[in-house]
């Protein structure tokens, strides 16, 4: 009985242990640290200036009919408000000045309301105009952050520069460029097989992401029958601003006459002496002028100095400007919207004459750019004109030693086979059409 005794009080003990261990486990388990968790605070999304978190916000295109006082008419901003709006912020902004197919922002109350409280207008992509009237009512311009990337670029022709940028899936206005700023010195209509170029150029982007065209070519170099051609753009007048391309000795590459009167997007018809017309019943109809597009309101220069001779607006013509250069040369510039220089006033090369517009006989904006020696309307481009002076020697050393580290860039860059473009543009095809989209 005493044996059977001890042993049940011995089983009780090792119960109590056991169970004291477990008490002294848990503890020591509640000891151990917990692995802290981050919280990661959603970032903020900012545009134009405002948290758009603090709004309902709500975005569309102005479209036939649309006025600025319909719209908020539509979002229950009552006549007398919209009124008041335009009356204080008139001398900020022309509400008449909204136009078809460009987008508008509204930002309205984070309620059920919805009470628009302010209104963006965006004329261009990367310019806006605000028309706040949350609190007081007030109107201003502004432009969103532009991000230039330098990007580089090279190939080997097999039929044109133009389409060995495309296999690249570069933009066609790189061709465009390359051909403005070689205008005077190599023919881009009759490059040969196995020519070669390298470029250095940038990319704008709008908040960093939404891709905005090319900005300009810093550097370029060009191998035509087997005789290189490099460039590099530099600034010689910081007070208008005036840029243009240079060889490695410091030579100019263009003639006494600038390459085009315009900043132009591309060049929309060239001197045709033989043009037919599908509209006229596909007659010849001589174009005797080189038509470059651009932006209504882009700044047109004159290409050389001179003394302006007619300044008026005339038929097909519209608003232009004829400047004689010297008893040899006489340009004009036609379908401006606003003229600039009057009769007998003498301009420099570079100097503002008037703006791109569509006064007279066109289709869309640009300036036609006419061109004659001794008296005959001829195509400049094909002109064996005078060269233009050299960087001065004041700016000589400073220019070389501008180019030095961009000539260096370029040198080491590798030349792009046209196999190795044909796999750039499969590599790309197939990337895109893996891209998945997600609204």
């Amino acid at each position: 009985m005493e044996q059977t005794r001890v042993a049940r009080l011995g089983q009780k003990c090792l119960v109590l242990l056991a169970f004291t261990l477990a008490i002294v486990s848990c503890k020591e388990e509640d000891k151990t640290p917990i692995e802290s968790v981050e919280v990661i605070e959603p970032e903020e999304l900012y545009e134009f200036g405002f948290k758009l978190d603090d709004y309902i916000v709500k975005r569309d295109t102005i479209k036939k009919g649309d006025s600025f006082g319909e719209i908020l008419q539509r979002n229950q901003i009552d006549y007398s408000k919209i009124f008041q709006i335009a009356e204080k912020t008139k001398d900020s902004f022309d509400i008449r000045r909204l136009q078809v197919g460009k987008p508008y922002t509204l930002l309205c109350s984070n309620d059920s309301l919805q009470q628009p409280k302010c209104f963006i207008y965006q004329p261009t992509k990367t310019d806006y105009v605000v028309i706040n009237f949350q609190d007081s009512i007030h109107a201003y311009s502004s432009t969103k952050p532009i991000k230039y990337v330098e990007k580089e670029v090279s190939g080997v022709i097999e039929s044109n520069i133009s389409e060995s940028f495309a296999k690249q899936g570069k933009s066609v206005l790189l061709a465009y460029k390359m051909s403005d700023i070689y205008a005077w010195t190599i023919d881009f209509s009759r490059l040969q097989k196995n020519d070669k170029f390298k470029v250095v150029y940038t990319e704008k982007y709008i908040d960093d992401t939404i891709y905005a065209g090319i900005d300009n070519i810093k550097a370029a170099y060009f191998l035509h029958n087997n005789e290189p051609f490099y460039a590099f753009e530099f600034e010689t007048d910081t007070i208008k601003g005036l840029k243009d391309y240079f060889s490695e000795d410091a030579k100019n590459l263009r003639r006494a006459f600038l390459k085009a009167p315009v900043e132009y997007k591309r060049i929309s018809s060239r001197f045709n002496l033989n043009r037919r017309i599908a509209l006229y019943g596909n007659r010849v109809r001589p174009h005797k002028g080189t038509d470059f597009a651009a932006s209504v309101g882009t700044p047109i220069r004159a290409t050389a100095n001179g003394t302006v001779i007619e300044s008026a607006k005339r038929g097909g013509n519209g608003n232009y400007v004829k400047v004689k250069h010297n008893s040899t040369y006489t340009t004009q510039y036609l379908h401006m919207s606003k003229r600039k220089s009057k009769v007998g006033d003498f301009v420099k090369q570079g100097d503002v004459i008037g703006y791109v517009g569509m006064t007279g006989n066109t289709s869309g904006p640009h300036v036609c750019y006419r061109f004659w020696k001794n008296g005959k309307q001829v195509d400049p481009f094909k002109q064996k004109l005078p060269e233009a002076e050299p960087i001065s020697d004041s700016l000589k050393t400073e220019y070389l030693k501008f180019i030095k580290p961009l000539k260096t860039q370029l040198d080491g860059i590798e030349f792009i086979s046209p196999i190795e473009e044909d796999q750039i543009l499969d590599i790309q095809t197939i990337s895109e059409n893996t891209i998945t989209y997600t609204n």
